[in-house]
């Protein structure tokens, strides 16, 4: 083996728990599942006692919970834990801490950073330019989104580890993404989806009726809007109000221009501030992000505000139609369900005896004295309990207990009416990025100082050795894009091999020369096309953009199912990879030689 870095430290117990952590950490990210947990009855009253003291859930949410839940036994309460992409990392991370595995360090550098890899500004950076992009709804897809560094987290990541200014990662990165969009376009039209019923030659347009065309455009972020299009939806009815948003949008022309300039404004600077620093880590990107997401927040609270009048008025007016839809439907479903049962009686009369429990939580028909009205509590609307059969002295009890919470969701409604916009961007901004991130930052340098990563670069050293430059692209495009799907998202894969590829340059710095230019950039290069292409491979959790289509679907009732998302992206990550691998080859073997890819002193200034 080469000397160099040390690998001694695998041997010992912690460093394998270390693996088997981390390797378990991403098969729960892959496919994710719910716990159960069984909590003591006792301690679930202590806890929602306080929560509804607090104002976090109102006092029906506490009695449902202890006596209406079907889940809830005598001393007992079932609930189940998600184990996901949030939760797995952060476990596998209090367990390690909780045995030593690692400790202030590791973390440290897991969340500031090291190595040129800085996960706080990172994070930082992402947020704020997701909020400008989400309000003015802007969104692009993973192939272009390799261009720009800019474009994901993974690319962040990727130039900060290796010192890539900006403007030269989209100048090494523009033709491969470029070509493979030109190749795919016809392979996609003409082979993966060459069937008629996929992609029809003729499309023929919906119309909307005279008066929906008539009808001025809502802005959807107002309370009750949306709503009533999903419960129109839920309840089959929703084509005509699905057509009119689509067909008659709301366009905000003068926040979707003032939006495209900061965002344009932004962008820019970016590229410029990095060109100009002597390096890439200089100046923090967020620096730039961060005062401009702040304009954009103060144009959106300045814009709700001085139209707050006109969104109440919408609001007041669409939760008044959402309660009379509500109302006629209920009151259609109970008629048909009363003349359902009249139809039947005759075959009933002769049962008696005592009712079973379960008889007791069941919705009766003849019961409905009155029909629900929109003023009745939206609990016991959901619960099909007419506020009659509920005593009248627990129903004084929830109306004083209800007054703290109602005052909440008020003030939140309130927010919602007056700025309608800010409350929507930041509903959409991908907060749960965050501690999956950081959680993933730690668990990495959790392979690093056990010697994990060290290994994994020794071979990586005998690879390319061996293969040369087309091995060592074709290699990690291949490591990166499959990676992608089994190492906690392109995220947790770039991390992992921005760390292998750092310590293969420290190897090198211990052998008789240095890695050739060609090898070195077409390696980091290879990683950059198989990390955003990997993204929608094989898996949805192969990035959180998957996981999030795959949500978005489901709420409009379209579903994904697993196998058949690897089928029909499998044929299209293939040409994908294949293609972006290939012109990437051509690329370096034009532009680049084989000198070394940096003088000794700056590839190994510890040496």
């Amino acid at each position: 083996m080469v000397k160099g870095v040390d690998t001694s430290e695998i041997r010992q117990w912690r460093s394998i728990v270390t693996l088997i952590v981390f390797v378990l950490a991403n098969i729960l990210v892959l496919w994710p599942f719910h716990m159960p947990i069984y909590i003591p009855k006792s301690l679930v009253n202590l806890i929602c006692r306080l929560a509804v003291k607090l104002r976090v859930i109102p006092p029906s949410t506490h009695h449902a919970i202890l006596h209406d839940n079907p889940r809830c036994s005598k001393y007992f309460v079932k609930v189940t834990f998600p184990v996901n992409f949030i939760t797995a990392p952060l476990i596998a991370d209090l367990f390690l801490l909780a045995i030593s595995a690692i400790g202030r360090q590791e973390v440290y550098d897991g969340t500031i950073g090291a190595d040129n890899i800085h996960p706080i500004d990172i994070m930082v950076f992402f947020i704020t330019l997701a909020y400008i992009a989400i309000s003015i709804d802007a969104s692009v897809a993973n192939i272009a989104s390799a261009i720009l560094v800019s474009s994901n987290p993974t690319n962040l990541v990727l130039a900060g580890a290796f010192d890539i200014k900006f403007i030269v990662y989209t100048a090494n990165m523009i033709v491969p993404v470029v070509v493979t969009a030109v190749v795919l376009f016809p392979f996609l039209l003409y082979v993966i989806f060459a069937d008629e019923k996929l992609i029809p030659s003729k499309i023929e347009m919906h119309s909307l009726p005279e008066e929906a065309r008539a009808q001025r455009p809502v802005n959807p972020n107002i309370p009750y809007v949306q709503h009533q299009v999903e419960d129109a939806e839920n309840a089959g009815e929703g084509m005509t109000l699905s057509l009119a948003y689509i067909m008659n949008p709301f366009l905000d022309k003068k926040g979707a221009m003032f939006g495209a300039l900061i965002m344009s404004a932004t962008l820019i600077t970016l590229l410029a501030l990095n060109a100009a620093s002597a390096g890439s880590g200089e100046h923090p990107v967020f620096w730039v992000t961060l005062p401009a997401a702040f304009v954009m927040f103060c144009w959106d609270l300045g814009f709700g505000w001085l139209h707050r009048k006109e969104t109440r008025q919408t609001a007041a007016h669409y939760r008044r139609e959402m309660e009379r839809a509500r109302a006629e439907r209920a009151r259609f479903a109970a008629e048909y369900a009363e003349t359902s049962q009249d139809k039947s009686e005759p075959d009933t009369e002769t049962v008696t005896g005592p009712s079973s429990p379960s008889d007791q939580n069941t919705l009766h028909p003849r019961a409905l004295s009155t029909l629900p009205s929109p003023q009745m509590e939206p609990e016991k609307l959901e619960a099909g309990r007419p506020m009659a059969t509920e005593p009248e002295e627990r129903s004084t009890l929830l109306s004083e207990a209800r007054k703290g919470y109602a005052s909440l969701e008020r003030a939140y409604e309130w927010l919602q009416e007056t700025f309608p916009t800010v409350m929507a961007v930041m509903a959409h901004l991908p907060f749960a990025l965050v501690p999956f991130a950081f959680a993933m930052f730690v668990l990495v340098q959790a392979l690093v100082s056990k010697g994990w990563v060290n290994v994994f670069a020794y071979g990586w050293y005998h690879w390319s050795k061996r293969t040369g430059t087309v091995g060592s692209i074709g290699g990690m495009g291949f490591l990166s894009c499959v990676l992608s799907n089994f190492s906690g998202t392109n995220i947790g894969t770039t991390i992992l091999l921005s760390r292998i590829i750092q310590a293969w340059k420290e190897i090198n710095c211990h052998d008789d020369q240095l890695i050739s230019d060609r090898t070195y950039w077409g390696t980091i290069y290879s990683m950059a096309v198989g990390v955003n292409y990997g993204a929608f491979s094989t898996a949805f959790s192969a990035s959180l953009a998957g996981l999030l289509w795959r949500d978005i679907l489901a709420r409009k009732h379209i579903h994904v199912k697993s196998h058949e998302f690897a089928r029909v992206n499998f044929p299209i990550i293939a040409i994908s990879m294949a293609v972006g691998c290939l012109i990437l080859v051509g690329e370096v073997y034009i532009v680049r030689d084989n000198s070394p890819y940096s003088s000794f002193e700056k590839a190994c200034p510890n040496n």
